[in-house]
């Protein structure tokens, strides 16, 4: 139960993703009203199932607590919650090789859950596998595709006509192969560091601001390759929806995943949500759900929450954390817009029933003082029954008469999916967001719009004030009849008091048998490819790459594989690697999608220039900054190079999950062994990685190279990890090359 509410945060919505899914509304449930699910461990005992739409999969606490107990015993010493969720979840607890910061382990998943956009090409890639049936519960959720345009309603006709082609052949993948199918319009999917929590949340403070403060502790790349795990007493203060939120976001810090312990705040959930039996059974294996008494962390970060202030973090990255009441300074002062365009609130992030309560607590002060919003106001319900549930309960109508309009319940704006129409591209503007990420143009693909991310709550005070100078908790709107006021603090119920509304029914059931269901992909198609093995390791040495670009600065999966307009191409490799590297910064001219043809010495754009060298038979590099490949997961970042002939990535460091990518692509993820190095290379040298047909664990890689005076230099690059492979064919192609003795990559 722990693994899931928090190794899949949201569950109000529904829930965690690969580049980010949700989990799902449950069916026939007390009187016929459907929930959301919880995907956790399979359980002989007490024959509670996963989910109502799982009827046969069944949560298995009775393996945890057996692993758990195996690994205490070889360990000897008190185990973080983290621990027990990771451990409890070992393939072999006995003999499997435990670690800490250098073992890889082999795990056992629950369940997948992909959203449109990634399950595409998951589905395409397990095609190619030629395998009959998944073997782990698992579904697609339809929320990526949706574009923000006109409001909910038209939105979602209009997105249902223009991927006809992709949903039917999700539907029928997920038909054939057993994978359940969510609807559009269904909702959004969704080394231990240690947080302790003391005091508790009051006031403008909320769930949001604690991931807002850690964030601007650890920066973006703080927490990479660590779970985060919240503790201490003022865990009990917080929703569990909160924590949600909380867990959400640990994403941008680059944590692996974040986790709060099994409390009542949780059970009180479960228990509104349906789940009462799933809430009986956590609490018999409660011990195996919460830290033992003095386990150990890596690092302890303290916030007391009775101090917490509301924060505002951005522009451009989500770790440049600010109080609100500092954020107007700061931007006169560094030439930010303080004037708002638009604020967002909404997204996987922070759509709880609670987000939209103290949203609308906010603007119904507003409104008895005869005041709308002065920035354009949009609100993305997290899921059909979130939607459903706030129109009955009137918080729907309190944000459209404050001026909001209601978005359909998709990724949206979010994720790119934005047909924004107030400003041209290019113009310089303010925007704030309750979503999670603000990379340059991630919302609306303008690099000049100054995105923030902050609570719902405050998105909506800045929205009805219209500027980032306000700050609700000292200063004074004036209302329509000239006198002024004061916004008090929100409040609103964590959960409804009547049962959830569960709205329209969007789950499509896989049969027991879809092996007769036919899934089309045209040949022709424009969206749809079916998968062709990469070409196999000839087992040569890499010599004489060109190098394709040095990017300079940030570099997250986003300026590698962009969204937005792009998502419509999430399932034709070729058509979306047009997109490849196009947010990158060349080192050479200071500019994104503009490089040095090395053949032809003609500028031109990424990707027309790596398929230039495809077509020469030309091998070929990148070069990279620190923390290569933040930001989401999207497998389609390291597809995409691989495809268009793509060998090697060197890099300062890597993202872990991007990093990971590479290595089941066949791409070599490389670290310079000095950092400085990077400096020594220069976008018109060629390069050769040697000493690939005899590498061993540990042993150091060579780089050579070539300079265009005809000058050659040696750089040691990294060292080979144990069971790396360099060789290997298709999307099973593994190329694990990291730093010294720093992992292990098993495949």
């Amino acid at each position: 139960m722990a693994a899931l509410l928090l190794l899949l945060p949201n569950a109000d919505r529904y829930t965690q993703k690969s580049e980010g899914s949700r989990s799902a509304k449950e069916h026939a449930l007390n009187g016929g009203i459907r929930r959301y699910h919880v995907a956790s461990v399979l359980c002989q005992r007490a024959k509670v199932a996963m989910s109502h739409f799982e009827p046969n999969e069944y949560i298995n606490y009775e393996k945890l607590e057996k692993n758990i107990n195996i690994v205490r015993k070889r360990l000897d010493r008190p185990l973080t919650l983290s621990e027990k969720i990771v451990y409890g979840h070992l393939d072999d607890p006995a003999k499997q090789e435990i670690e800490r910061g250098k073992t890889y382990l082999r795990l056992r998943p629950d369940r997948v859950a992909m959203q449109d956009a990634t399950a595409q090409m998951a589905m395409l890639q397990f095609i190619s596998s030629g395998l009959p049936k998944v073997a782990v519960p698992s579904t697609i959720h339809c929320d990526h595709l949706i574009e923000a345009q006109s409001g909910g309603e038209k939105d979602l006709r209009r997105a249902k006509d223009i991927n006809q082609e992709v949903y039917n052949f999700l539907s029928t993948a997920g038909a054939k192969y057993g994978v359940g199918f969510w609807k559009p319009g269904s909702g959004i999917i969704h080394q231990v560091i240690g947080v302790k929590l003391t005091g508790k949340l009051s006031g403008w403070s909320s769930p949001k601001d604690v991931i807002l403060k850690v964030a601007g502790i650890l920066t973006v790349k703080g927490g990479t390759g660590a779970i985060i795990e919240y503790h201490g007493p003022g865990v009990d203060s917080i929703s569990c929806t909160g924590m949600a939120t909380i867990c959400n976001m640990g994403a941008e810090i680059g944590a692996t995943t974040s986790v709060f312990p099994y409390n009542a705040r949780m059970k009180k959930y479960l228990g509104k949500t349906g789940r009462a039996d799933i809430a009986a059974l956590a609490d018999e294996f409660q011990q195996y759900l919460v830290p033992d008494a003095g386990c150990q962390y890596d690092q302890v970060i303290e916030i007391n929450l009775s101090e917490l202030k509301p924060h505002i973090n951005g522009p451009f990255t989500p770790d440049l954390a600010h109080p609100v009441s500092d954020v107007g300074a700061v931007a006169e002062k560094e030439g930010w817009p303080v004037d708002i365009r638009v604020g967002l609130i909404g997204s996987c992030t922070n759509s709880s029933y609670e987000d939209m309560g103290r949203s609308a607590a906010v603007a119904k002060q507003a409104l008895a003082h005869g005041l709308k919003c002065k920035s354009k106001f949009t609100i993305t319900p997290g899921s059909e029954q979130i939607r459903a549930t706030i129109e009955r309960d009137g918080y729907a109508q309190i944000l459209r008469d404050v001026g909001g309009l209601i978005l359909a319940n998709a990724c949206g704006p979010c994720i790119g999916q934005w047909d924004r129409k107030d400003i041209k591209k290019g113009e310089k503007n303010t925007i704030v967001t309750s979503y999670n990420r603000n990379f340059t143009g991630r919302n609306d693909a303008n690099p000049e719009t100054h995105a923030f991310v902050t609570s719902p709550e405050i998105v909506t005070a800045l929205s009805i004030a219209g500027t980032l100078k306000f700050n609700p908790e000292t200063d004074f709107l004036t209302g329509a009849d000239g006198k002024k006021f004061k916004l008090e603090a929100p409040d609103a119920d964590e959960l409804p008091k009547l049962d959830f509304d569960p709205g329209q029914d969007t789950y499509q059931y896989p049969p027991k048998d879809g092996s007769g269901q036919h899934v089309d992909v045209s040949p022709t198609s424009q969206r749809l490819q079916l998968l062709e093995p990469f070409d196999k390791w000839d087992g040569k040495d890499l010599e004489d790459m060109l190098i394709l670009i040095k990017v300079k600065g940030k570099c997250t999966t986003d300026h590698i594989s962009a969204a937005g307009p792009w998502l419509k191409f999430r399932g034709h490799l070729d058509n979306i690697s047009n997109n490849l590297l196009i947010g990158a910064i060349n080192i050479e001219n200071g500019k994104a999608n503009s490089v040095r043809n090395a053949l032809t010495q003609e500028f031109g754009p990424v990707p027309d220039t790596a398929r230039y060298y495809k077509k020469m038979g030309v091998k070929w590099a990148v070069i990279g900054d620190e923390n290569y490949g933040e930001g989401s997961s999207r497998e389609h970042a390291a597809l995409e190079p691989r495809h268009l002939g793509g060998r090697v990535i060197i890099t300062k460091s890597f993202a872990r999950i991007h990093e990971t990518n590479l290595k089941k692509q066949g791409l070599l993820p490389l670290t310079f062994a000095d950092p400085a190095d990077y400096n020594k290379i220069h976008p018109v040298d060629k390069l050769s990685i040697v000493g690939l047909a005899d590498f061993a664990p540990g042993k150091p890689l060579k780089c050579i190279i070539k300079h265009p005076n005809g000058r050659d230099v040696q750089h040691p690059i990294a060292k080979l990890n144990e069971g790396s492979s360099a060789c290997g064919q298709g999307h099973k192609v593994t190329g694990a090359f990291t730093r010294a003795g720093r992992e292990k990559q098993p495949f």
